[in-house]
């Protein structure tokens, strides 16, 4: 899940293909699909669709992003699951999500 939501790929639907500034990016986004969750895009609103194998679509809002930097080695996104079916009424908890730098994220981990 976290491949499939920590990015700044695009899907081009004109194209049928994801763009971006990033080739990691892209290359994590890809292999999350052949895992089983493929992003399906983000609209105006900051929302995410994600289809979950054997699960189907479920929608994400972006409540925040704190983007990579050379500084930080790092980007973390804080998102709700959301039912669009329901106004958009939160499912579940918020969570975190970080991706970067092998040596910044091991640094943070915590045991427990």
């Amino acid at each position: 899940m976290a491949l499939a939501t920590c990015h700044t790929v695009i899907w081009d639907v004109k194209k049928g293909q994801y763009t971006s500034a990033s080739p990691d990016d892209l290359a994590l986004v890809s292999a999350a699909k052949q895992f089983g969750f493929e992003f399906k895009g983000k609209n105006s609103e900051e929302i995410l669709t994600i289809s979950i194998k054997g699960s189907g679509d479920r929608n994400f809002q972006e409540l925040n992003v704190c983007e990579f930097t050379s500084t930080r080695k790092r980007q973390s996104n804080i998102f709700q699951e959301i039912d669009i079916k329901n106004n958009n009424a939160p499912i579940g908890s918020k969570f975190l999500v970080s991706k970067g730098a092998d040596s910044v994220i091991t640094a943070l981990l915590k045991d427990g």
